[in-house]
């Protein structure tokens, strides 16, 4: 844990307010579900709370079949960060932070394609070997809560209509899953 120095006094309601710097380096946004930690020592330790790190296994298995099926490296993620890869570049995408690119995506709410004609969007930030094939956003009750990708690595084929399909169904599949 690292001491950031900023010292904060709980209100008559008992609310904090979490510094804008720390929240715009952690990436909380307003409405965003916080999880809260206590520890014997008396810490209070406030963690980004994920729905879709819940389903951190069934999202492996939803992208091993999504590879198996189609032979492209497929991936899911939060909001924040890739939380399921299969195919390759586990080691490269794993538990990384999404790109803004990426994250723009997600918040148009529809499903992204890949044309030649287009910029390449990364998928992490500081990484430019993997690239959005197909992005398409989970939405679970209204809320973008993660994204089912197809990755491409430089130079790759462009992905077809089946691969965008499978990749909206899955998105769909799994927001459903989230509202259960």
């Amino acid at each position: 844990m690292k001491a950031t120095g900023i010292v904060r006094r709980i209100d008559d309601l008992g609310r904090v307010v979490i510094p804008k710097e720390i929240r715009r380096t952690m990436r909380i946004r307003e409405g965003d579900p916080l999880e809260i930690y206590t520890d014997k020592d008396g810490e209070v330790i406030f963690k980004k709370y994920s729905p879709m790190g819940e389903l951190s296994a069934f999202a492996t298995q939803i992208c091993e079949t999504l590879n198996k099926t189609s032979g492209f490296m497929a991936a899911v993620s939060d909001r924040d960060v890739i939380i399921a890869v299969s195919g390759a570049a586990k080691r490269d995408l794993m538990d990384k932070r999404l790109s803004e690119g990426l994250e723009h995506i997600m918040e148009s709410r529809q499903v992204y394609q890949y044309k030649q004609s287009d910029a390449q969007v990364n998928i992490v930030d500081g990484q430019d070997k993997y690239r959005v094939g197909i992005a398409a956003p989970i939405i679970a009750e209204g809320d973008v809560t993660g994204c089912v990708l197809f990755v491409i690595a430089e130079g790759a084929a462009v992905l077809g209509d089946t691969e965008y399909k499978l990749a909206q169904t899955v998105a769909g599949f799994l927001g459903k899953q989230m509202e259960s």
